[in-house]
């Protein structure tokens, strides 16, 4: 008996095709088989193959086949038994397409309602969920296309970070689709006979007659196809058929080779022999030459209006951005080779429709390739892919209005980091912190993190400190110049932050100082009282707290010079700072600065008076604070009339929040004090962005702060 994990022989009897796939049985028996654990079945299923070759149909389409309520629309009993898999509930199928490995991985917990608050958690809890009953099968389609970046490598992070420890689970089953590149390092991460790979290339998953039924189908006018004499005579229609499977042989790229083929044939037919072989393409390039040619045009022409979109980032490209890329690409004016070339491209392109009221106008249509092979295929023939991605790169600069990012096109701002990053020329873009904060903050990130650290200069390294707060917060634009113009203080480069004020007049803060200080306890504003003896001296760094009052220390209620500071409570032995109780080496100390400027004064703690209840009343502004956000408030004429000025959210706990009566914010973490001036004449900025990542692997939980926590509500 033939093992159903082999590639067995055709079956001698006749059974109905799949109406979605047609054909690829001996793969189909094998996915059955181990959907059913038929003794034998590998565990792990690695589905693979080139470009073209029609793997993600075939996942499709067999999981057409274990969906319960899709399978009731199909008629089973007309199958091969062998390719159906049994009626079980549904597997959990993560798409990762435009996804990095860390949400891949949030996606399954939230699947399964796991309580995993790092992806560290995600894999064992995974696998003690059969303890309670439930199964654990996952299919993870569209590796090849994860990440929001395409040159920013996400298919081998989601292979190395998700799908090996996922089938190292025993508990779990596995089937991915994987690019070849990464079938055997997967496969070989476990036991013999654990995992199977079934690359659709080799020969032993040929499926000749379904390529036939295949083409078959796309030459009926009963699917669309028009009148001709070649597709209404079903002997001549299936001649051609085989002809042309024949011709596209059963390897790489063949179910796409067919497909274009035949849409190259039916989009012209003017000229088609169809009975001349040499007419018949047996690659996908050759679909492209052969076309050209039959519509009297060099390819190099048809392959010089498709590069653009072979080299475009995410869903495609806005159409009006199509012409002057394709003239960068080819190194020629292509104007009026693309006003007359959509024709000799209509068969290899799609239009790609966006809703939404914050679509642009000029961005609701975008172009786009009809399959990703034909993308590797137009790819190949340039002889410098980086060469051709750097000149996008600079038109895609010259579209930027008076060199205002935040005035640039969505594509233009959002893609460019993807075109030079595979240009070799990121780290000149990351010069610019207005890009910093009107790109999406994702698809920058992505770009910047493929980057070794060493290339990167200061400014970069510090929006890449910050990115993770943006992408977890999905911060708006202006919130997001906020963060980093404070995030460039810290970093000593007011220079940076000076040109987001510039850029963006209506910041609703600016950042006066920040210092770097271990152990902040608590922070707060207060009014320093002059000594008997003279002036108080300054020194330098410095943080911030509640003082005197909640630590012990006596206040004398003298009069106080009208010098403003920030009091922070610090351990014993920080520089700069005054003990609260000199004979108690346990308790904490106090650190002083001049609240405007953020130096640090030498002052004795008893002279440092705080706000009463009545002036903090009468202040205009008020604060309220969670865990990692503060929100500033406008006070109204009675409670309850209070207007949101800002919010700003934090990477890690706020251990001190106060405000002074001139709007001053002082905040401290663990590791630090700033002083933010709080403007609150500008527009009121969005309330805290609900907390749901936009990048879930930089979130953290308030009870369990870290790099790698779960987003909480």
């Amino acid at each position: 008996m033939t093992s159903p994990t082999q590639a067995p022989e055709q079956a001698q009897a006749t059974y109905e095709p799949h109406p979605y796939i047609g054909g690829r049985n001996a793969a189909l028996r094998a996915l059955a088989a181990w959907r059913m654990e038929w003794p034998g079945a590998p565990r792990v299923v690695i589905l693979t193959g080139s470009p073209g070759t029609g793997c993600s149909r075939l996942l499709t389409g067999f999981l057409m086949l274990c969906d319960p309520e899709y399978r009731k629309g199909l008629e089973l009993d007309a199958f091969d038994p062998a390719t159906v898999p049994p009626d079980l509930p549904a597997p959990s199928v993560p798409s990762v397409a435009g996804l990095t490995a860390a949400q891949t991985l949030w996606l399954l917990a939230d699947h399964y309602g796991l309580s995993a608050t790092r992806t560290a958690d995600i894999f064992p809890e995974l696998g003690q969920l059969p303890a309670s009953g439930r199964p654990v099968t996952i299919v993870v389609p569209d590796v090849d296309r994860a990440g929001p970046v395409r040159g920013a490598g996400e298919p081998a992070r989601v292979v190395r970070d998700v799908l090996k420890p996922l089938a190292a689970v025993d508990s779990i089953r596995l089937l991915a689709e994987v690019p070849r590149e990464f079938a055997a390092e997967l496969a070989e991460s476990l036991p013999s006979g654990e995992a199977r790979i079934i690359d659709l290339d080799a020969p032993e998953w040929a499926d000749p007659e379904g390529l036939v039924l295949q083409a078959d189908a796309l030459l009926n006018p009963q699917f669309g196809a028009p009148e001709l004499p070649f597709t209404t005579d079903p002997a001549a229609r299936r001649a051609l058929a085989e002809a042309i499977a024949r011709q596209a042989g059963d390897g790489a790229g063949s179910r796409l080779t067919v497909h274009l083929a035949v849409q190259s044939i039916l989009t012209h037919p003017e000229g088609f022999d169809p009975t001349d072989a040499s007419q018949l393409p047996g690659s996908v390039g050759e679909v492209l030459d052969l076309h050209a040619q039959r519509l009297d045009a060099h390819p190099r022409t048809l392959r010089q209006i498709l590069a653009p979109l072979a080299l475009a980032e995410g869903d495609g490209l806005p159409v009006h951005l199509l012409s002057p890329l394709a003239s960068a690409v080819a190194e020629r004016d292509m104007s009026e080779d693309m006003a007359r070339g959509m024709r000799l491209a209509a068969p290899f392109i799609r239009p790609v429709e966006r809703a939404g009221d914050d679509v642009p106008e000029d961005e609701r249509t975008l172009v786009a390739l009809q399959h990703p092979g034909i993308g590797e295929a137009v790819r190949a023939g340039i002889p410098d892919v980086p060469g051709a991605q750097a000149r996008i790169a600079m038109e895609l600069l010259e579209a930027v209005p008076e060199q205002d990012w935040a005035k640039a096109g969505e594509y233009v701002r959002d893609r460019i980091a993807g075109h030079t990053l595979e240009a070799g020329l990121l780290p000149r873009l990351l010069t610019d912190p207005n890009l910093f904060a009107q790109a999406d903050p994702v698809l920058l990130r992505a770009a910047v993190e493929a980057l070794p650290y060493e290339q990167l200069d200061a400014p970069a390294r510090t929006y890449l400190r910050t990115a993770p707060l943006l992408t977890r917060t999905q911060a708006p634009a202006m919130l997001r110049a906020a963060l980093l113009e404070t995030a460039f203080v810290e970093d000593g480069l007011p220079e940076y932050a000076a040109v987001l004020r510039g850029a963006l007049p209506e910041l609703a803060w600016h950042t006066l100082w920040s210092v770097s200080v271990a152990g902040v306890d608590g922070v707060t504003v207060g009014r320093l009282a002059p000594s008997a003896g003279g002036s108080d001296g300054a020194v330098s760094d410095g943080a911030a707290s509640d003082v005197a009052a909640s630590h012990g220390a006596a206040s004398d209620g003298a009069e106080v010079a009208p010098l403003a500071v920030a009091v922070s409570v610090v351990p014993q032995g920080t520089p700069g700072s005054r003990p609260l109780k000199a004979d108690d080496p346990e308790a904490p100390a106090v650190l002083v600065h001049d609240l405007a400027t953020g130096s640090v004064i030498d002052a004795d703690p008893a002279r440092i008076q705080r706000p009463s209840e009545d002036e903090r009343a009468a202040s205009p502004l008020g604060f309220s604070r969670g865990a990692d956000y503060v929100r500033v408030w406008r006070r109204g004429a009675q409670k309850g009339d209070e207007e949101l000025v800002t919010a700003l959210i934090s990477a890690t706990p706020f251990t001190g929040t106060d405000i002074s009566a001139e709007g001053i914010l002082l905040v401290a973490t663990e590791g630090g004090v700033k002083a933010l001036r709080i403007r609150p004449a500008q527009p009121a900025t969005p309330d805290v962005p609900a907390p749901r990542a936009a990048d879930p692997e930089s979130a953290q939980a308030p009870q369990a702060p870290g790099p790698d926590a779960h987003p909480t509500a």
